[in-house]
C-alpha cells in the first residue's frame, strides 16, 4: 500500500476504486458498516469481499490478499505493532490510551467516518428490575477492577464514564447507533437476520 496518511489512502482508493478489495467480516458486520460509511462520506465504490470474522481478514490484509479493512483496534494492535499492518486513523472521536500516536479520523482529514464497537449486557424482555439492577451491580463491579481495567485498556478497549454505565444509558446508546445505522445499511440493501 503506497499511502502513507489517511488523506493518501482515500485519494489512492478513488484513483483505484475498480481494483481496491475491501475486507469485511460478514454482511452488516461493523468492518461491512464502516465501509458503507466511508463510501457514503467519499463518493468511493469498491469491491467488498465478505469473510467468516475479523481473524480470517486481517490473515488475508497481512498476507497481501486485500487491500483494505476497518479492524477491531484490540484485534488489529498486535500486527500494528508488528509492522505487519498500517493503522491509518481510529474511528472513534478521541485518541486510543492503547495507541496514542495513532490519529482520530477528524484528525487525519476524514470527518465523520465515526464508529466505535461497544458491547452491552442484555437480559430478556420482561426481566425484574431487581434482576437488572442485580446484573448491573455486577458489571459495575468488573469494570471497577483495577485488574479488568488494565486489560481491556492493553487490548484498546474503551470503558464507558461511569454515568453511562446505567440500564437507561445502554438503552439510549442502542437507540442513537440503530437510528445512525440503519439508514445506511437499509440503503445498502442489508436485511437484519
Amino acid at each position: 500500500m503506497p499511502a502513507m496518511e489517511l488523506t493518501e489512502l482515500v485519494g489512492w482508493m478513488k484513483a483505484n476504486s475498480t481494483k481496491i478489495s475491501f475486507g469485511t467480516s460478514g454482511p452488516g458486520s461493523p468492518s461491512h458498516a464502516s465501509g458503507l460509511l466511508l463510501q457514503k462520506l467519499t463518493g468511493m465504490q469498491f469491491q467488498y469481499v465478505p469473510y467468516r470474522g475479523g481473524a480470517l481478514v486481517l490473515q488475508d490484509l497481512i498476507a497481501g490478499q486485500i487491500d483494505v479493512t476497518f479492524g477491531a483496534l484490540s484485534t488489529s494492535l498486535p500486527a500494528v505493532r508488528d509492522g505487519k499492518i498500517k493503522a491509518y486513523a481510529v474511528t472513534s472521536f478521541g485518541r486510543s490510551a492503547a495507541a496514542p500516536n495513532i490519529a482520530t479520523v477528524d484528525e487525519a482529514g476524514l470527518p465523520g467516518l465515526h464508529l466505535a464497537l461497544w458491547g452491552g449486557l442484555w437480559a430478556p424482555k420482561g426481566t425484574s428490575k431487581g434482576i437488572i439492577d442485580m446484573l448491573n451491580a455486577a458489571v459495575l463491579a468488573a469494570l471497577a477492577d483495577p485488574t479488568v481495567r488494565k486489560r481491556l485498556a492493553d487490548l484498546g478497549e474503551e470503558i464507558p464514564l461511569r454515568a453511562q454505565q446505567t440500564p437507561e444509558a445502554l438503552a439510549a446508546h442502542h437507540k442513537a447507533e440503530i437510528e445512525k445505522w440503519w439508514p445506511i445499511l437499509k440503503a445498502a440493501n442489508i436485511k437484519p437476520e
